[in-house]
């Protein structure tokens, strides 16, 4: 784990986001041992990376309505948020899954529960919901279910939302310019209430505004294009606010171009 740290810092990251295993496989990974939690801290310190994101494993479904598969996920997100609170990691992200028959109401309920059983048996680490496309029939797409898992988890100082743009846009939450975003991030607090925004993914949009379709783009390469990122970094409410990639960058490639152009948004 303590190579993702010295990666970031290759790349001029003031933060980061990692996965504590594997995020295609069901199989749990031993705990970090004694030596993995020292280097990982220390090159913490060292570097002066922080805060550290985790991302929940994609097979996680908190609401499925299959109960094995809901059982398997719910093991999977209580182990990796025990991995962030052996390592230090401070945020963990959670796509909220989709209910399928169930119905909305019934997988807003089941996610919120599988927060709170996750938060009863950790220490520390806070889990983020994290907003979404609105493919299918998945949970997340609109402020309010947002709101209602936070509010039915019922752990405030350990339950928040992280914004992905890109998803934002493509659920049909305008963000092309500086007015739009405005109105999008001010209708946000509103519905969540002020603090629950705790981390941003920044991501342009291949597909167009209410396509839910989630195809992530290059930084103003896409159909949201560069004033949203301009106004984010250059604005007080997003200060120190973790704000991680996960922009589409060609193989063998890293992020530093697209964190220098965030930083240059910030001049110009």
């Amino acid at each position: 784990m303590h190579r993702a740290i010295e990666r970031a810092d290759e790349d001029g990251c003031d933060c980061l986001q990692v996965f504590t295993k594997s995020p295609r496989a069901w199989k749990e990974p031993p705990p970090p041992d004694g030596d993995q939690v020292r280097r990982f801290a220390e090159r913490r310190r060292r570097l002066g990376i922080g805060p550290v994101l985790a991302h929940a494993s994609y097979l996680v479904n908190p609401c499925a309505a299959d109960p094995a598969v809901r059982r398997k996920g719910w093991r999977a997100l209580l182990g990796d948020a025990a991995r962030c609170d052996r390592l230090g990691i401070e945020l963990l992200v959670l796509h909220p899954g989709s209910p399928g028959d169930a119905g909305e109401d019934r997988g807003i309920e089941l996610t919120a529960r599988c927060i709170a059983h996750v938060l009863d048996r950790t220490e520390r680490v806070v889990v983020l919901v994290e907003n979404t496309a609105g493919q299918g029939g998945g949970l997340g797409h609109r402020f309010e279910q947002l709101a209602r898992i936070v509010e039915l988890t019922g752990d405030g100082p350990r339950v928040g939302v992280c914004f992905d743009t890109c998803h934002g846009f493509a659920a049909g939450y305008d963000l092309r310019t500086t007015r739009a975003a405005r109105r999008t991030f001010d209708e946000l607090d509103a519905v969540l209430g002020q603090g629950v925004l705790r981390a941003l993914h920044l991501n342009d949009a291949k597909s167009s505004l209410g396509s839910r379709v989630d195809r992530h783009a290059m930084i103003g390469r896409g159909e949201i294009g560069i004033d949203l990122f301009r106004w984010l970094v250059r604005h007080s409410r997003f200060a120190g606010m973790p704000a991680v990639l996960e922009t589409p960058i060609p193989k063998g490639e890293t992020y530093r171009d697209e964190i220098e152009l965030l930083r240059s948004l910030r001049r110009r």
